[in-house]
């Protein structure tokens, strides 16, 4: 049975990219870490709501909701747990 209340199912998927291929710009910073980052997409089947999971080796760099996609960018935000290096890769 059906949620009461829910009027919509959402789905997203998450989006691995390694940190060697990852072509970002920091949009905001915090002590030298991007927390927001532009990203370069190359995947049209993703969605602002989708999440960006950025890896080096098994080790976890970002891991964020994507908030917005404009012109092949996507803008991703991890304020909490982000250790990607400021600056433009």
């Amino acid at each position: 049975m059906p949620e009461q209340g829910r009027s919509e199912i959402s789905n997203s998927q998450t989006l691995v990219i390694d940190f060697n291929d990852l072509n970002y710009e920091a949009v905001e910073q915090q002590n030298g870490i991007a927390t927001v980052v532009k990203f370069k997409l190359d995947n049209p089947g993703v969605n602002a709501g989708d999440v960006l999971l950025v890896l080096a080796g098994q080790d976890i760099q970002f891991h964020g909701f994507i908030g917005g996609i404009e012109n092949g960018w996507g803008i991703a935000t991890d304020r909490n747990g982000s250790s990607l290096p400021a600056g433009i890769q």
